[in-house]
């Protein structure tokens, strides 16, 4: 009798074996780590820009006189320049930077008054943004509300004298001023090569200069992932007076850049 107990009870639990282990939940496996995904994109572009200024400068109240170097003559008057510009783009926001150094120099006369000018100037333009993507909804067109500052490293050097006589009066200053902007930057792509870019800002508000604006807007092609091109035109207009210091002149001309893309 005892020995057909225990074979009744080894048949009870061979047979409840599986269903115990049926209603045991295996440990979870831990899941592949997610690749990191760095979604920042850079730009880095050198270019040049054949512009010319003209307008009213004056130095220590010395002046004004109107100058007027035009793009075409540019290539004659220009002394140098260098000029980059770097941007970054993270989902819908934007950072641009910019740096341009030129000197430029050109004499003439002062309409019918029988005296003549001779003027050098050497500009240094740093310029940076950070702009947000506005929700247009419109495919292809990224159009991005843009706020930043503009500063300006102007030296100048002015003479002025009659034409008959070799003597004049001159004299030379640096000043040095920045301006709060705010503005639109809008990019649109018409297929996977071509493109338009356009910028448009407008500062000073009495911080630096009474007034500033800039203007651009450029054709672009992209030869492959990483190399692109574009050719374009831009105006930087500056209206300020300190001390004896007038600088109310527009610079502006065709510019044409390379740019790398990483």
């Amino acid at each position: 009798m005892r020995s057909t107990w225990l074979a009744i009870l080894g048949l009870i639990s061979g047979l409840a074996s599986p269903a115990i282990a049926a209603d045991v939940t295996p440990l979870p496996v831990d899941p592949a780590p997610l690749p990191v995904v760095n979604d920042w994109r850079f730009q880095a572009t050198f270019y040049g820009w054949l512009s010319g200024v003209q307008g009213d400068v004056g130095v220590r109240g010395i002046g004004p006189v109107s100058i007027n170097v035009t793009p075409a003559d540019a290539v004659k008057d220009l002394d140098g320049a260098l000029m980059a510009s770097f941007g970054a783009t993270h989902e819908n926001w934007m950072i641009l930077t910019d740096f341009m150094w030129t000197k430029i120099s050109q004499d003439g006369d002062i309409g019918g008054t029988g005296y003549g000018y001779d003027y050098s100037q050497t500009q240094i333009t740093i310029q940076g943004l950070v702009g947000y993507q506005l929700p247009l909804g419109v495919t292809n067109l990224q159009l991005s509300a843009t706020a930043g500052f503009r500063y300006q490293n102007l030296s100048a050097d002015l003479s002025v004298g009659p034409n008959f006589l070799p003597i004049s009066v001159g004299d030379s200053g640096t000043v040095q001023w920045i301006d709060p902007t705010v503005g639109l930057y809008a990019h649109y792509d018409f297929n996977d090569r071509w493109f338009v870019n356009a910028l448009g800002d407008v500062g000073g508000f009495g911080v630096g200069s009474n007034l500033t604006w800039q203007a651009f807007g450029a054709l672009g092609y992209n030869w492959s992932k990483t190399v692109s091109t574009s050719i374009g035109y831009r105006a930087i207009y500056e209206d300020y007076q300190s001390g004896g210091f007038v600088y109310d002149a527009t610079q502006q001309g065709v510019f044409a850049g390379v740019g790398i893309h990483f």
